[in-house]
């Protein structure tokens, strides 16, 4: 008995390893896709004088790859449906290289966002179906976790990625950045090769009828409007949190690199701890995420003019920023497995779709904010938004409860 056991565990402990392994590669490539995305952050500046426009035109970098995500992630996710997922995922990062590649070759402001666009396209895909491959490379008990994990890559892409990014736009040009970022996308292709195992689990192709009840089901809707709200918030601020620094907390160009690099830690840190939290009941751990992070939103407004107390607030901000995401992704995955089983995939491109949304409404609201009442004032605005996710994850959790006593 206990050698039949015993080559059991062995197999169980080598399966457990390669998924370790798999989901490395899957943050590796989350590092590189997480660094392009938020990059510019530390980069407007630098655009905005070198192709001779507004700092809140600039802006539209990141407003206009968040809207490119969210166009391209249900879309591509339904039209790739039938592809291996290993070869997938390497065509995704082929397109990212090539993006990051017309990037820096730049040399107008339209060209440029064009380039942002397509290579926006990668991003929506590869965080979809890499959710749903994370979750299939661990016990079920660890689903938050794995997620994650796998969102450690673009935690890691603010803790190190973003400010290094920026140092390299500073010192030789921001077009020397998406350079870098491309060579990032070789590394993740052949992290995929290596690690990635060939037969992954595929979700059935979804029928058009799967796909139209995930956006007519009032539950999954309602998540979708979390996923925005609750995570878009911090972009009223962080997507100008360069010149908020510069301008209102008076901080020099070589000291927000280090800012930026402290961000990513707090970042880190509270990715890994939102993980954890909401692995048993995500929407009761996003509920008191939201409460804390609009409260430290709304207070950061009047930290920000005092250099001690504006750090913190931004340490504090970036602290709380991703801590909800591995509970907003796993809550839309456990969505859609009850109410439209034969679709997740595509119901997790569309809560990456939600996020890029929330950024994209942040980064515009950011932009109004600041051309109106000024740069200051954009962290309680996002605070505002949050506390609306506050109020519609209650709702949310009071309706499963509903039906789980009924």
């Amino acid at each position: 008995m206990s050698q039949t056991i015993a080559p059991a565990a062995s197999i169980q402990k080598d399966k457990l390893l390669s998924g370790k392994w798999a989901l490395l590669a899957l943050a590796i490539s989350a590092f590189g896709i997480g660094t392009t995305e938020f990059v510019p952050v530390g980069l407007l500046a630098s655009v905005a004088d070198d192709l001779h426009i507004g700092i809140t035109l600039a802006g539209l970098l990141i407003s206009g790859y968040a809207i490119g995500v969210a166009i391209g992630a249900p879309i591509l996710t339904a039209l790739t449906n039938r592809m291996n997922r290993k070869t997938l995922l390497m065509l995704l990062m082929v397109i990212f290289i090539v993006g990051n590649v017309a990037a820096a070759l730049s040399t107008s402001f339209s060209f440029l966002l064009v380039a942002r666009f397509i290579t926006a396209f990668s991003h929506g895909v590869f965080f979809s179906i890499g959710a749903t491959i994370a979750v299939q490379l661990v016990p079920p008990q660890k689903k938050a976790s794995a997620i994650a994990l796998m969102f450690t890559g673009l935690t890691v892409a603010t803790v190190t990625g973003v400010p290094l990014g920026t140092f390299i736009g500073q010192t030789l040009g921001w077009r020397a950045t998406f350079w870098g970022v491309a060579l990032l996308g070789v590394i993740a292709i052949i992290a995929i090769t290596a690690l990635i195992p060939k037969n992954l689990k595929q979700s059935p192709p979804a029928k058009f009828s799967d796909m139209l009840r995930l956006v007519t089901n009032s539950r999954l809707i309602l998540g979708y409007a979390i996923t925005a709200l609750g995570y878009g918030g911090t972009f009223v601020a962080f997507t100008y949190l360069t010149p908020i620094l510069q301008d209102v907390t008076g901080l020099n160009t070589s000291v927000v690199s280090i800012v930026l690099l402290v961000y990513g830690v707090a970042v880190a840190i509270g990715n890994s701890v939102g993980g954890k939290w909401a692995n048993h009941n995500p929407l009761r751990a996003l509920f008191w995420m939201f409460i804390v992070h609009a409260a430290i939103l709304i207070v950061l407004t009047f930290l920000l003019p005092f250099k001690v107390a504006g750090l913190i607030g931004v340490f504090l901000m970036g602290l709380l920023a991703f801590m909800n995401v591995p509970g907003l992704q796993l809550n839309i995955v456990q969505l859609a497995e009850k109410y439209v089983p034969s679709a997740v995939d595509v119901a997790s491109a569309l809560n990456i779709a939600a996020f890029n949304v929330g950024i994209a409404i942040g980064s515009l609201v950011g932009g109004l904010v600041v051309d109106t009442i000024g740069l200051q004032q954009t962290p309680w605005i996002g605070g505002l938004m949050v506390l609306v996710a506050v109020v519609l994850t209650a709702v949310s959790a009071k309706l499963e409860r509903k039906k789980i006593q009924a």
